[in-house]
């Protein structure tokens, strides 16, 4: 894919693990589902994580969310979900679960049920547990894993399950499977979104999982003006009920204004998001905090600003010095 973007998995898989957790959590790991009250509100906490998590984006991209959920019998707990989305096969992998999941409970005192999505190719590695024992101790984890590679023989009846997981993981694998061949991504990403119209489903989910699709399955600008074309005739035709859902896509992203002037958008987005990630992750790894007044100042920050502030955490002495200007540090 020569003048495409890399595929990218960690984005589509936080937002789709955020925006539809209790099917998340029915696809992948039924048995623990059935033990949550789904009646009761869950609660993402991310700043009780990033506490805990410090190391989280070394290495292979991966996503970690730590839930708060109620159980059946009124419990409340924690659940700690990991995804490892674009890994390969690493020795210390269990360990790391080992290591998050005590962290969490000597940190907030509270049980963490671990839970692992491993989306990497080797379907033989499916690391599930680790431990040690010492002049008769003994310490260990074992966590359920479910392995995206066990849904390859399976796509054809992904593609009709109702679950909007099965739609995720479908597209997942064939990004995997068409890399490389961008005719073939065409295709396959075009039947996806066909099917997604024909599903019945509301307008949200629809645009939420075309997002998905669409993050993962990145095509050539050539190819990917097609498939605009291809869903724009879906749309004209009538028998959908989705008719305004693309304009609303391409407002969201910046494609309103034409194709090009989008794509260009997205990228400046995309770069933005980057750099934004990456001063958060060096600021918590140098001050070992990253309060709300520091995140709302990222948030609002344009590209010109995050240059400068990444530039000042080399040798910024405090945290606040890393936003200010370019002189006044010296």
């Amino acid at each position: 894919m020569n003048d495409s973007a890399p595929d990218e998995y960690d984005s589509p898989w936080k937002e789709a693990v955020e925006r539809y957790f209790p099917e998340f959590m029915a696809f992948y790991f039924p048995a623990a589902a059935n033990l949550i009250d789904w009646r009761q509100a869950y609660t993402f906490l991310d700043q009780e994580l990033r506490a805990v998590v410090r190391d989280a984006t070394l290495g292979k991209r991966f996503v970690d969310k730590l839930v708060q959920v109620t159980l059946l019998d009124g419990a409340e707990q924690w659940v700690y979900v990991h995804i490892e989305v674009q890994g390969a096969r690493q020795a210390g992998f269990a360990k790391r679960m080992f290591t998050y999941n005590y962290r969490i409970f000597d940190r907030y005192d509270r049980p963490v049920a671990s839970l692992a999505v491993l989306a990497d190719e080797h379907p033989d590695w499916k690391p599930d547990r680790f431990g040690y024992s010492l002049l008769g101790s003994e310490t260990s984890i074992r966590f359920p894993v479910a392995k995206i590679t066990d849904y390859h023989d399976q796509l054809e009846n992904l593609l009709t399950q109702p679950n909007p997981f099965a739609m995720v993981t479908a597209a997942h694998i064939l990004t995997q499977q068409t890399r490389g061949d961008d005719d073939v991504r065409f295709q396959a990403k075009w039947r996806l979104i066909r099917l997604l119209y024909e599903r019945g489903w509301d307008k949200q989910r629809i645009i939420d999982l075309f997002q998905v699709i669409d993050w993962m399955m990145r095509l050539p600008k050539e190819l990917e003006r097609q498939l605009w074309q291809n869903i724009h005739e879906l749309e004209e035709d009538g028998k959908m009920r989705y008719i305004s859902s693309v304009e609303r896509i391409g407002m969201e992203r910046g494609m309103e204004k034409g194709m090009e002037k989008g794509m260009e958008k997205g990228m400046e987005k995309g770069m933005e998001k980057a750099e934004q990630n990456t001063l958060r992750r060096q600021i918590i790894r140098r001050f070992k905090t990253l309060p709300a007044w520091a995140e709302q100042r990222i948030e609002q920050a344009g590209q010109a600003e995050l240059e400068q502030w990444l530039d000042n955490i080399i040798d910024a002495p405090t945290l606040e010095a890393v936003f200010e200007s370019d002189n006044s540090m010296h």
